[in-house]
C-alpha cells in the first residue's frame, strides 16, 4: 500500500498489520502465510543442509574406513606412460601400471596415477578396498571440506528455493482470490456510483 506525500508516493510498510478500514480478512491472512513461509523456509534450508553436510561427511568417513593404504611398485617407465587427463592434485601425474599384494597374498596389477618422472621399480603407494582392489583415494583435508559445505549449501538453497515457489502460488492464489472480492463488491457499489454521478 502506498500514501501520497505531495508529489511522491510514500509507502506504507507493513500495512497489512495494521488497523486500517482498507485492510481486508485476506490482507492479513496473505501477512501470516508470507511470514510462516518465510519462517519455515529458512529453518527447513538450515535443518535440511546440515542433514545434508552431515551424510557426506558420514560417507566419506565410511569411504575412508574401507580402504586401506598398501605399498605398491610401478611395472614400468612412468615416462612412457599417459598422462592423466584430470589429476586429482593438479601435479601433472600420469597413468602407469603398478603391481601390488591383495590381503589373500595374490599378486595384483592395475594403473594409478604417478609422478612422471618414476622408473620401474619405484616404491609407490596405492589404495586398495577389502577386495584389494585399486579404487580413489577417498578425499580429505581441504577437499573433503569443500565437498561437505557444498552438500550443505547446495541442498539448502534447493529446499529455500522450493519453499519459497511455494510461498509465491499461495500469495498469487490470494491475490486472485482478493481481485475477485473487490470486483464483486464494485459491482454491488457502482450502480450507486452512477447514480451519484449522474444525478
Amino acid at each position: 500500500m502506498a500514501r501520497t506525500h505531495g508529489t511522491g508516493v510514500r509507502k506504507v510498510r507493513l500495512w497489512r498489520w495494521r488497523r486500517n478500514p482498507l485492510r481486508r480478512r485476506s490482507d492479513l491472512v496473505e501477512a501470516w502465510v508470507l511470514l510462516a513461509v518465510l519462517v519455515l523456509t529458512l529453518s527447513a534450508a538450515v535443518l535440511v543442509g546440515l542433514a545434508a553436510a552431515a551424510a557426506v561427511d558420514d560417507s566419506l568417513a565410511e569411504r575412508r574406513d574401507r580402504t586401506r593404504t598398501v605399498p605398491a611398485v610401478l611395472v614400468e617407465d612412468a615416462a612412457h606412460a599417459a598422462p592423466a587427463s584430470v589429476s586429482e592434485n593438479g601435479d601433472g601425474a600420469v597413468w602407469a601400471p603398478v603391481r601390488w599384494t591383495a590381503p589373500d597374498g595374490t599378486d595384483r596389477t592395475g594403473r594409478t596415477e604417478v609422478e612422471p618422472g618414476n622408473r620401474a621399480g619405484t616404491a609407490v603407494t596405492v589404495w586398495t578396498d577389502p577386495g584389494g582392489r585399486l579404487v580413489p583415494p577417498p578425499p580429505g583435508g581441504a577437499e573433503a571440506r569443500f565437498q561437505i559445505v557444498m552438500a550443505g549449501v547446495t541442498t539448502g538453497v534447493a529446499v529455500a528455493g522450493l519453499g519459497l515457489l511455494g510461498g509465491r502460488l499461495v500469495r498469487s492464489r490470494l491475490q486472485r482470490r482478493r481481485l475477485g472480492e473487490w470486483e464483486a463488491e464494485w459491482r454491488l457499489v457502482e450502480p450507486s456510483w452512477r447514480k451519484r454521478m449522474t444525478g
